[in-house]
């Protein structure tokens, strides 16, 4: 089906565009009250990510109400252990648990190289229901935690500041880490594939805790796993959004992606010297400018804007829209992009 707007996948492949394509992450959540009636009728958070319709009708809310140029099908990057085999709660106000961590070889043994369509197929499932319902209006982001990542949560068994468990187990037993990445990265690109294959346009790639490793294990135990990842998905373009890998950008420049994502603390102009005009770069208002007044608002995504300069550039913020912001401000940063950008 041909896209109403693929402001995005051109931008993403480097191809002229009329303006700057604009999407936030966590665009699809609570800071829209039409989100929240949805969930207010279901037991918890799950339930949602796991009935295909709710998630494709959730995921469509941010087109319907903040005129984004993109979606993002709405699901968690720890549906990944959990079809592994390594489940996962979710508590409200405190975020995810697992009951059952990952501690010696004989857990990593028992965990399963998971496979999308018999264990994530609620998710393909609301990938194909989306995309009908989009009916080519944007494309559709399909996305998935990098390895790294998907690790820290099923060794630390939550969310963490230090995640020094998980690290713990990298310095002592890094065999054995290898082997549950090992897993980890073979059930994720089974799985990127599958979203592809359900209609997902583009590929987004999250390694929320890659600055909190050392940068010599963020090479050993990050970047290799990301790159074949990268390698593995082919129909699409891939983003990958490192957040505080700042050290990695060269290596970046290295993988076969076409989209690197910067969090707000990265500085363009490094990014961009590190990268080369080889990809196109995402990014990175901070999340908490949107708590600015209207014109403050303006004022910062116009700042952002001019440091990314008008190509190869696809605006959104550094890290997940927080869940107290104004929806008012937010329409305003979409809309100070599309107008400033408009060329």
């Amino acid at each position: 089906m041909q896209l109403k707007n693929d402001l995005l996948l051109r931008a993403a492949l480097g191809q002229p565009t009329e303006r700057t394509p604009v999407w936030l992450m966590r665009q699809a959540g609570r800071i829209l009250p039409e989100y929240r009636a949805v969930r207010e009728r279901l037991s918890g958070f799950k339930e949602l990510v796991e009935t295909p319709e709710l998630a494709a009708e959730v995921t469509i809310q941010p087109v319907d109400l903040l005129d984004v140029d993109a979606a993002i099908i709405f699901s968690d990057i720890l549906v990944v252990p959990e079809a592994m085999g390594c489940t996962y709660e979710m508590i409200e106000k405190r975020g995810p648990l697992f009951p059952n961590t990952i501690n010696s070889a004989a857990d990593v043994e028992k965990m399963r190289v998971a496979d999308p369509y018999e264990h994530l197929n609620y998710v393909l499932e609301a990938i194909k229901v989306t995309k009908r319902e989009l009916n080519g209006r944007v494309p559709l982001i399909g996305f998935a935690g990098a390895p790294w990542t998907i690790f820290a949560y099923m060794v630390e068994g939550s969310g963490s500041k230090t995640f020094s468990k998980a690290r713990k187990m990298l310095y002592e037993d890094p065999a054995l880490s290898h082997q549950l990445l090992r897993k980890i990265t073979d059930t994720t690109i089974a799985y990127l594939k599958a979203q592809v294959a359900a209609g997902a346009d583009l590929i987004q790639v999250f390694d929320s805790w890659a600055g909190i490793l050392p940068p010599a294990h963020y090479k050993e135990f990050s970047y290799p796993y990301i790159a074949e990842i990268c390698r593995a998905i082919t129909d699409v373009p891939v983003t990958v959004f490192a957040k505080g890998a700042f050290f990695s950008f060269a290596d970046f420049a290295q993988l076969d992606c076409q989209v690197l994502g910067l969090d707000w603390n990265m500085n363009v102009a490094d990014a961009r010297a590190a990268v080369g005009d080889g990809k196109t770069l995402q990014g990175n208002l901070d999340p908490c400018a949107l708590y600015n007044n209207f014109e403050g608002v303006k004022r910062e995504t116009i700042k952002m804007l001019e440091a990314f300069g008008p190509h190869r550039h696809i605006a959104n913020l550094g890290h997940g829209v927080y869940p107290d912001t104004d929806p008012e401000k937010v329409k305003c940063f979409i809309q100070t992009v599309k107008e400033y950008s408009h060329r």
